[in-house]
């Protein structure tokens, strides 16, 4: 996809306040500085719209980036992040939980997860959750660039079993600082969203319109 347009829209609280153009989204779930922000910058090719922090737990909103016309990048609030009072960990939790479960224009959560060390608790109990839920989700590794390139594949393999994702699914590991794995994260984020295929509604009515029979 060919980004002409990218633009910050909301820090979200509630569905009140949720886009109702009913756009695809795509969800952006990770531990606090995991790197969420520099995805979505490396995969608009901007530098600072989505606004990186170097305090853990800032992000406490349901942030809106909208792509083009096409839809829209939803950063969460990280977890994981310690300092975080329980009271407002338990709230973040229900909003987010809220969130992916009744979001109807929801396509897709990107969970991310550093690729330098073992997935936590946190990232096991999330990538649980998602799969129990039926929510697609997909594994991105990110600060590839971070570790030697012959570390890659065992640092994967390490990802994958403490995640205990199925046989044959492999995160998608992902640097910002190299753009590594943004053309692949696009191909598949475009599939997500069924990009460039017409709406089904419009299907059916031409083929209702095709097949209407003549009156005897």
């Amino acid at each position: 996809m060919k980004v002409n347009q990218a633009e910050f829209i909301i820090s979200a609280v509630g569905p009140s306040q949720y886009p109702e153009d009913a756009l695809p989204e795509i969800a952006l779930a990770g531990r606090s500085n995991v790197g969420k922000s520099s995805l979505i910058n490396c995969l608009i090719s901007r530098k600072n719209l989505a606004r990186t922090s170097s305090q853990p737990g800032k992000t406490q909103t349901l942030n809106y980036y909208k792509i083009n016309q096409d839809l829209y990048f939803v950063d969460l609030p990280g977890y994981g992040y310690a300092k975080v009072s329980k009271t407002k960990r338990e709230q973040w939790g229900k909003f987010i939980e809220s969130y992916l479960l009744n979001r109807e224009p929801l396509r897709l959560v990107m969970q991310l997860v550093d690729l330098r060390h073992p997935p936590s608790k946190d990232d096991q109990a999330m990538y649980e959750w998602l799969r129990h839920m039926d929510v697609p989700v997909l594994v991105v590794a990110t600060k590839a660039d971070k570790i030697p390139k012959s570390r890659w594949p065992k640092h994967l393999k390490i990802v994958r079993e403490t995640l205990g994702m199925d046989k044959g699914v492999q995160p998608l590991m992902f640097s910002s600082e190299l753009g590594l794995g943004k053309d692949e994260l696009w191909g598949i984020l475009e599939q997500a969203i069924a990009y460039g295929e017409p709406e089904p509604h419009t299907e059916e009515v031409l083929t209702s319109a095709v097949i209407d029979p003549q009156p005897s």
